[in-house]
């Protein structure tokens, strides 16, 4: 039986309607063996996970590859369908819809992969590229929709002859301004950015990420900004939500996050982000193992394999996601021992 959304979130669903909602979704890839390709198991790629987000903020979701924040990106945009669990987009439940249902809201949400030239056609030219949300979502007609491309590539910083290009012939950087114009086409109000600047390099990083803010600021975008960078998500985010192996452990805003982490694993996160003031630098945790496989989950607290701090009650009972200060909740057994050891 899922656990109940947290205080945080269950206050944040009660102040205002969230543009997004999220409530103990899960996404179970099944594995298949033997001649007859019978279930044997499944991959537990997301398993129970609960956030809501707001219309103008930017929500930063990170965790190490393998945690399953590509996936739950994925799973909003309805690449894949979840296995349980409730999706809501202005209030309206689109996780069950077939693809001809959602058309209507894809208008609306849109998404930026980590790989831009993946996501391209080549064989396309990028004006076509960046027109065909166009066609698809909007009445414009033919010199309109050319006019506006024009326009898009303006706005991201390419020139206009970039039009009658093909993706190879821009370099990573160029690719994604590529890939963020056709995101932005058709006005959406909620992005995924799935690793948008992971693939490229720091001085690109920044301005592709300055891009971003600007373009949210002049749009009146929503951001799910996953990553795996700290420092890029303390950059953009206003609230962070950190992910290990399916399950989200903590989650807060920015500054809470950042200076008064609660969770082991996020605080063994922090503590490996390079620092270069020898004064401010935090003391680094070393985590013992690897990652565990979401075929066999940890039975309890998933992170208890490779935590520091690990009790007896965490190899046993899984810790509810729980506030622990305003609008700070986090999902470990620890906190309970210091508010016991507080108080006596």
């Amino acid at each position: 039986m899922p656990h109940p959304l947290p205080a945080a979130v269950v206050a944040e669903k009660n102040a205002a309607s969230p543009l997004l909602e999220v409530e103990n979704v899960k996404k179970y890839f099944p594995i298949r063996g033997g001649l007859f390709r019978r279930p044997a198991g499944a991959i537990r790629a997301v398993d129970g996970v609960s956030f809501t987000l707001r219309a103008g903020e930017t929500f930063g979701l990170v965790g190490e590859s393998g945690s399953g924040k590509s996936t739950l990106g994925r799973l909003i945009v309805r690449l894949h369908d979840p296995t349980d669990g409730t999706i809501r987009f202005r209030g309206a439940d689109i996780g069950r819809l077939k693809p001809a249902q959602f058309r209507p809201y894809r208008k609306h949400i849109q998404m930026i992969f980590q790989d831009p030239y993946a996501s391209l056609n080549p064989r396309m030219t990028v004006g076509a590229l960046i027109e065909e949300p166009l066609m698809l979502h909007t009445d414009l007609g033919k010199k309109e929709r050319r006019d506006e491309v024009r326009r898009l590539l303006a706005i991201v910083g390419l020139p206009p002859d970039a039009a009658n290009r093909y993706p190879h012939e821009f370099s990573g950087g160029q690719r994604q301004r590529i890939g963020i114009a056709r995101a932005i086409s058709i006005r959406p109000s909620l992005v995924i950015a799935d690793e948008p600047v992971s693939a490229l390099d720091v001085s690109i990083q920044a301005q592709i990420i300055n891009l971003m803010m600007d373009l949210q600021e002049a749009f009146g975008l929503t951001y799910l900004f996953i990553a795996h960078d700290l420092s890029v998500v303390k950059h953009i985010s206003d609230r962070v939500g950190v992910l290990y192996l399916g399950h989200l452990v903590e989650l807060a805003d920015k500054k809470s996050l950042f200076t008064d982490p609660l969770h082991p694993y996020t605080q063994a996160l922090l503590a490996a982000v390079p620092v270069p003031d020898p004064k401010r630098r935090r003391e680094r945790i070393l985590l013992s193992g690897e990652i565990p496989s979401a075929v066999r989950p940890p039975s309890g607290c998933v992170f208890h394999p490779r935590c520091p701090k690990a009790m007896d009650v965490c190899r046993s009972v899984r810790p509810p996601l729980r506030e622990v200060g305003p609008g700070h909740a986090v999902a470990c057994h620890l906190l309970d021992v210091q508010r016991a050891s507080n108080t006596a």
